[in-house]
């Protein structure tokens, strides 16, 4: 196999949904410190989100996400319910979610889980540790891992 097999699409298609303005600004410099050219679309809120991977009202516009980091502790709808509606629809499941939260109990890990997320990570509270943790994944997700195309 030829290494072009693995090459990446021009721009990575990222969605944060996470309203912790802090925990935005810190993933915000772990992708501009990566090697992967990237758009990341961030919103704050689980409604926001579900409006985002529909494209409705003002996301009307959205791309596509290659990859979704959701937070499950969310304002309005929670990060379990935009998951649980994701892997329910057709057109969206296939894309994968990261669920990137400070919960490490344990029944949110096997929820998130059961609701078919692709990966759990526990926010780590040093930022310098949290930045590494979002270059780890970047790495393994966007030059590791084989990402599904859009289905027209």
């Amino acid at each position: 196999m030829s290494t072009s097999e693995y090459t990446t699409p021009e721009r990575v298609q990222i969605l944060l949904v996470e309203d912790n303005p802090g925990d935005v600004r810190l993933t915000e410099e772990a992708f501009k410190q990566g090697r992967i050219e990237n758009d990341l679309h961030v919103v704050s809120d689980g409604t926001k989100a579900l409006e985002f991977l529909n494209r409705e009202g003002e996301y009307a516009d959205a791309p596509r996400p290659d990859l979704i980091l959701l937070d499950l502790n969310l304002p309005r709808t929670d990060g379990e319910e935009v998951l649980e509606e994701l892997k329910e629809d057709p057109d969206l499941r296939s894309i994968p979610v990261i669920v990137l939260t400070s919960s490490r109990a344990e029944e949110d890990i096997v929820k998130s889980y059961e609701l078919h997320a692709n990966a759990y990570l526990t926010k780590p509270v040093d930022p310098d540790e949290f930045i590494e943790a979002v270059r780890a994944f970047e790495q393994f997700w966007f030059s590791v891992v084989r990402l599904p195309p859009e289905v027209e």
